[in-house]
Formats: structure tokens, sequence, C-alpha cells
């Protein structure tokens, strides 16, 4: 579903990403790990379209992004849920869930039954601001909102960043599901390594904006590949 192919991402003169390669296939889960400052933000800006990268291609499906704003890929599929969560405080629930009509045809603007399937506590709480949610309520917002797009690739992360442990296996659970079941490919990029090694398909890991270990999810019990994401 998702290809990026050798590519080199700057802000000004400072390079954040050196050659990157990876794939992430629809109904699979791939996991980007690596410390703090790596590049795996920067990776993900780069395929939603936030920053534009200087050398390289990113393809979705077969076809090249160019340069494509971030709007035209999430059109093409991408949907995306920002570090932060980043939903509207003074919108509610339902608000928020429908500003992901955006990318979606007049006909299509519904919001999906499986995001209240999948985070029940979104339904009751339709009417309620966005702002005064619990920061895991919010992230199953987020999430929720980036599945409104119907995405064919929904790219998240640190999604369990600042959340408690029983919303985090909530969470596990619906991107299992959105894999095994809708057959959307996942691009994870995660620091909390048991969640990954829960999930993941495939992993990369992120060393100084260069891949340094691609495998599948069982590598990550490696001594020698748990090596690189000690601190």
């Amino acid at each position: 579903m998702l290809t990026v192919s050798d590519v080199d991402l700057f802000y000004g003169a400072a390079q954040a990403l050196r050659g990157v390669s990876l794939e992430a296939k629809a109904g699979e889960i791939t996991c980007v790990l690596g410390r703090n400052g790596v590049g795996k933000t920067s990776l993900l800006r780069a395929v939603v379209g936030q920053q534009p990268i200087r050398r390289g291609t990113i393809s979705l499906g077969g076809e090249d992004l160019g340069s494509s704003a971030p709007y035209t890929r999430a059109r093409a599929g991408i949907g995306f849920v920002p570090q932060g969560r980043e939903v509207f405080p003074l919108l509610t629930v339902r608000e928020n869930l429908q500003t992901g009509f955006a990318p979606v045809k007049r006909a299509e603007r519904t919001i999906p039954e499986h995001v209240f399937e999948l985070f029940p506590v979104l339904r009751s709480m339709l009417g309620r601001r966005g702002g005064d949610l619990s920061g895991g309520q919010q992230q199953q917002l987020a999430i929720g909102r980036a599945l409104v797009t119907r995405p064919r690739l929904l790219v998240l992360d640190e999604p369990t960043e600042g959340i408690q442990p029983s919303i985090i296996k909530d969470i596990g659970r619906a991107i299992r599901y959105l894999k095994d079941e809708a057959g959307i490919a996942v691009l994870l990029v995660e620091q909390y390594l048991d969640f990954c090694r829960e999930l993941a398909d495939r992993v990369y890991i992120l060393d100084r904006g260069r891949i340094v270990f691609s495998g599948v999810g069982a590598d990550l019990d490696d001594p020698q590949v748990r090596r690189h994401l000690m601190v």
C-alpha cells in the first residue's frame, strides 16, 4: 500500500532522514521504533505531506504522491492520527468526527458504525466538547476522526503516549481489528516496545535518520535488535 524509497528530508541545513526506505502492506501493521529525535515523526510528516522531501519517492497503491498536499493525500486514502491528538477542543465529539468528512464524497459523509463499535465511549459523548475529554478519550476520538475519512493507510504517531493502560489495550484491539477485518495498512510510530511486540507484523528501527534494522515483529525479542532502542 505504501512504499517509501530512498527518502532524504531536511529542515533547512539539518538533515532529518537519510535514504529511508520502507513498505507498509495492506492488512499488516508496520511499526517504526527508535529513540527520541531520530526522525520518526519526520518520516510520518513526509508520508502525509506535511514536510517536503529533498530526494526519493513516496507511493500509495503504486502511485507516486510526488509533492502533493496533505489534503490531496487524505483524498487518496491516507488517514493521520498526529502525536498529541490535536482534537478541536471547542467542537463537540460529533463535530470533531464530522471534520473527517472533508476528503470524503458527499454521498458517503456519515460516521461509520465501526467507529462506535471500536470506541463505544464516543457514542455516549457525542454532545460533549473535545477539550472536556480525558487524554485517552481524546486519542480514541482522534483515531475515530481518521477512520471517518475511509483510509486505505492509517498513520499513527505514538498513540499510547500519556494514555492509561486500559485504553492502550482498547487502542491495540482497534488497530488489530482494522488490520484483520478491514484490511487497512497501518503505519505506527511508537516508543512503547511491548505495544509494538504484540501488534507488529513488520518492524523498522530508525537511528540518526537511517533505517538500521528491518524485520518481523518477533525480532523485537532479540537482544541484538533491542540494543538499537537502548538509551
